[in-house]
């Protein structure tokens, strides 16, 4: 594990060493690389707005496993944040943590409901407001600021149950758009609510990802400064080998852990598809299963410093807010630009409806291939590294700062 150790002034509970787990930040890097390449296909890939790249009776394996892999972005960050917040609080106390998981949660949900919001539409006349990401990583934050105060096998207790156990309420659904509906769908159900013709998209459902995040929390305790290396190591490899054969031996057997049954295709590879095609909204069983497993094993082979292409990759994981709003903010501006090369005009990708909402007609007839959309991704990627980098060193070099920390 590397450690990370800089000179400062030393206050209250603040120890002068400061532990940056290089395996972290690389696999949070990584994901923020594969979340742009999903981002990028919405708002550049043609068949995008036409339908869902995981619905096998339209789909190729390409474009499947091209939305496929983005699914380990959303469960790793909520993991990887619960490790961090961990970390964070082997440095204060519990109030001190708890305080500052509150006001971070607060901002993230802040900046979904603003900056984020805007960045995605280019418009203030937006007529939805979505409660998606970085909103549920804000309450999920706020969740974690009281359960802290139990104890770490508490929090692990009631991580497992929250993950398990909340398939059981699939079938459980609250009709209409009243406050119990809307309640309802903020804990378990992915739902469009339309009020006077505006929309409040509940996107991510928080029960699940409220666990996600207490998981990576009680993880945490393996990170610690006197928790031995290969013993870390080995545990990894033992929980990721464990869950992956979880989720296998689960799916197959097709009863419980996932509202989308798998079902044999007309050939090997669709029924592979069918396999592999679990829920994400909210994040079952399966689905948790199916990241979080080779994330573990990720993270057991990934604890030495990294090569020359690793660390370049976990730039981007020791910013990954101020990465995530600049990189929306350039594709959007990117799709703007290409539009006036297809036909349109660059004032059609300011926009009043969600672009996977397909309700903008403007936009017919747009997009690209998935070689460019993958083109696009590369170079989004690519051109962001020197801001995240400069960024990264001015947050190196400026640690006093308590306003770094929420960015």
């Amino acid at each position: 594990m590397k450690t990370l150790t800089v000179p400062q002034q030393v206050t209250g509970s603040t120890p002068a060493t400061i532990k940056r787990v290089a395996s972290i930040d690389l696999l949070r890097g990584l994901i923020m690389v594969i979340m742009a390449l999903d981002h990028v296909r919405d708002y550049f890939h043609a068949d995008a707005f036409l339908y869902d790249p995981l619905d096998l009776s339209q789909t190729n394996a390409a474009l499947f496993f091209t939305r496929w892999i983005t699914h380990f972005c959303a469960p790793l960050f909520m993991f990887l944040s619960g490790i961090s917040a961990f970390l964070v609080g082997e440095r204060k106390s519990k109030r001190e943590l708890s305080l500052f998981l509150l006001k971070r949660g607060f901002w993230l949900i802040l900046l979904e409901l603003t900056l984020i919001h805007w960045a995605w539409y280019f418009s203030l006349a937006v007529h939805e407001t979505d409660l998606i990401v970085i909103w549920a990583l804000g309450i999920s934050m706020i969740a974690l600021a009281a359960l802290i105060y139990l104890p770490v096998k508490a929090i692990l207790a009631f991580s497992i149950v929250m993950i398990v156990g909340h398939n059981l309420l699939d079938s459980v659904h609250v009709p209409g758009n009243g406050a119990g509906a809307f309640g309802w769908a903020l804990l378990h159900e992915q739902r469009m609510f339309i009020y006077n013709g505006y929309g409040i998209l509940v996107g991510y459902p928080l029960i699940p990802w409220i666990g996600v995040m207490a998981l990576g929390y009680g993880m945490g305790t393996i990170y610690s400064r006197n928790f031995p290396a290969e013993r870390r190591k080995k545990l990894l490899l033992i929980l990721g080998c464990s869950l992956i054969l979880l989720f296998i031996i689960i799916r197959y057997i097709n009863i419980y852990g996932d509202a989308r049954y798998w079902f044999t295709q007309p050939t090997a590879l669709f029924t592979a598809l069918s396999f592999l095609n679990t829920v994400k909204y909210p994040p079952s069983l399966l689905y948790l299963l199916m990241t979080l497993g080779p994330a573990m094993i990720f993270l057991a082979f990934t604890e030495s410093t990294p090569g020359w292409l690793g660390q370049k990759i976990a730039v981007y994981g020791r910013v990954p807010m101020f990465y995530y709003i600049l990189h929306l903010i350039l594709l959007h501006l990117l799709a703007m630009i290409m539009t006036s090369f297809s036909g349109h005009h660059w004032s059609d990708m300011v926009l009043n409806n969600a672009l996977w909402t397909g309700q903008n007609p403007q936009l017919q007839g747009y997009g690209f291939s998935l070689g460019v959309t993958y083109f696009f991704w590369i170079l989004v990627v690519v051109a962001l590294y020197p801001p995240c980098k400069w960024y990264d060193s001015y947050k190196q070099a400026n640690r006093q700062k308590w306003w770094l920390s929420y960015l």
